[in-house]
């Protein structure tokens, strides 16, 4: 999960520490914001809102969710700043998926539409889209056009100030990629390779399509054949027979952007107010939050060797703050300082017995020492793994701990017992979002030799979007999987697994 933020970036990013840093909380966010208690109260409500339309929308069950779970979202800075900290000049918000830590990075609101006329709250629509499409359908393998089809049908959803909601308003913000036309034809999405279209024609044709399968009367019932097809294993070509001829469907396609699109309006009435819960932040959260949002983009050794410093003079006048001691255990550990880490974790479990994330990194720390030394004593192991069994026993609902006890077995002389293997399958379907530990799940179901869950579980990294590399690999022992079963696909993984490169930023 550590990604690349060059450490030069760190001293561009503001670092004063804001008087009016407030935390809300709603059944589904966290939202961080140095704004005033109101404001945030109120951005919340909306996300909480929209979460609450999709729901209504799709029918998808609304379900408990525990706090580790919940998306993280930062609100601080402006467009140049997030872009820094994104690692790009063309992002205007972020959202990176993580078991037991999904986080999004959004400016305060610009007021000037953005980059492209797209504002954040825009972006973040976009990308709680997909956040919810692999929380709600897991293991369903939709192709790379229908899932930023289907983020941007949602993306430019309004809430009026009677709180009527807009939804499938068109992206004005693509108005540039239909110009001269449409920018590719819905033969070329469905039928073609994703790796070979254009990001922006992707984009924009999969926002036409999507809008138009969903919403045209005609065109009723042809997606969900479509997607049961290309989840049964079916070739583009043979899944794209579901919309009859793709000449016509071309036809009707170049017509709708002319003549098709509308928006729907819900009532106020049917997705009701959300429950927000705002609190300041104390001193010396307030403090540390510049670094933390620096953290949580995720760091390399260099960047976090720079970072350091700031967060160890920052942590200084907090040795009792629970959460403080927190995120200097992290900086120690991305650092490798991990005597340091463990130490800093034991503060905030000595403050605070329920602090998760201390009892996680104690855990960390003493299995990277472990592992740095090479120690293998099965005792020492049976002791570290205590860490994650308490993190477990106060939130048996955070796949961290649960990853992370599994990720205990890695070593020398060791092998995931029954236990091990159903604690990581338990994070799986706990952070569904998490494309690492959804690889990790599909290699335990291999093992096991439960290749149809293997397979599906591959689904859904074989057809994301920005893939890359891990993205074919799926795709590779999926086709291995239905030609030879799974042990051939195991045999594959060992002699030459892929590793994760990819990074998930994609608007």
């Amino acid at each position: 999960m550590i990604r690349t933020l060059f450490a030069a970036m760190l001293l561009m990013w503001p670092m004063t520490a804001q008087a009016e840093w407030h935390e809300a909380q709603s059944d589904h966010f966290v939202v961080y914001a140095d704004d005033k208690a109101a404001n945030v109260a109120r951005f919340a409500e909306r996300l909480e809102r929209f979460d609450k339309t999709l729901r209504f929308l799709t029918k998808a069950a609304v379900t408990p969710i525990a706090p580790p779970n919940r998306v993280t979202v930062y609100v601080t800075g402006d467009m140049s700043s997030i872009a820094r900290l994104a690692g790009s000049s063309n992002v205007a918000g972020f959202y990176i998926p993580r078991a037991g830590g999904s986080v999004a990075f959004v400016p305060k609101r610009a007021g000037d539409g953005g980059r492209e006329g797209i504002d954040e709250e825009q972006v973040l629509f976009h990308e709680y889209t997909h956040h919810f499409m692999l929380s709600n359908w897991a293991d369903a393998a939709f192709p790379a056009w229908f899932v930023e089809g289907f983020a941007e049908f949602f993306a430019t959803t309004r809430f009026r100030p009677d709180g009527t909601i807009e939804v499938a308003r068109a992206p004005m913000y693509r108005a540039r990629s239909f110009a001269n036309g449409v920018p590719i034809s819905a033969q070329a999405l469905l039928t073609g390779d994703p790796a070979r279209i254009e990001r922006s024609a992707l984009y924009a044709g999969g926002w036409l399509l999507s809008h138009m399968l969903i919403l045209d009367p005609a065109r009723r019932g042809q997606l969900d054949r479509y997607i049961t097809a290309v989840a049964a294993g079916q070739t583009n070509a043979k899944a794209a027979e579901a919309f009859g001829d793709l000449r016509q469907l071309d036809r009707d396609f170049s017509r709708y952007v002319r003549t098709g699109l509308r928006y729907m309006t819900i009532p106020a009435a049917s997705v009701p107010a959300a429950t927000v819960r705002v609190r300041a932040l104390r001193p010396g959260e307030a403090a540390m939050m510049p670094l933390i949002i620096r953290s949580k983009r995720g760091v390399n050794r260099k960047a976090a060797l720079a970072l350091l410093p700031l967060v160890q003079r920052a942590a200084a006048p907090y040795p009792n703050d629970a959460a403080v001691q927190v995120e200097l255990a992290e900086a120690e550990y991305d650092a490798g300082n991990n005597a340091a880490a463990e130490a800093a974790a034991r503060r905030a479990v000595a403050t605070d017995p329920t602090s998760i994330d201390g009892h996680v990194y104690i855990g960390r720390a003493r299995m990277a020492a472990a592992r740095a030394a090479k120690n293998a004593d099965p005792q020492l192991w049976r002791d570290i793994r205590k860490s994650f069994l308490a993190a477990n026993a106060i939130e048996a609902d955070d796949p961290e701990p649960l990853m992370l006890f599994y990720q205990s077995f890695d070593i020398p002389g060791q092998k995931p017992n029954t236990n091990a293997r159903d604690a990581l399958l338990r994070a799986h379907l706990l952070g569904p979002q998490d494309r690492g530990l959804r690889m990790q799940a599909a290699r335990v179901l291999l093992e096991t030799d439960r290749g149809a869950e293997a397979r599906r579980t591959l689904g859904p990294v074989a057809y994301a979007p920005h893939g890359g590399a891990t993205a074919a690999f799926a795709a590779e022992l999926i086709a291995i999987i239905d030609r030879d079963g799974a042990a051939a696909a195991l045999t594959r993984w060992r002699n030459g697994p892929q590793r994760e490169t990819d990074d998930d930023t994609d608007t």
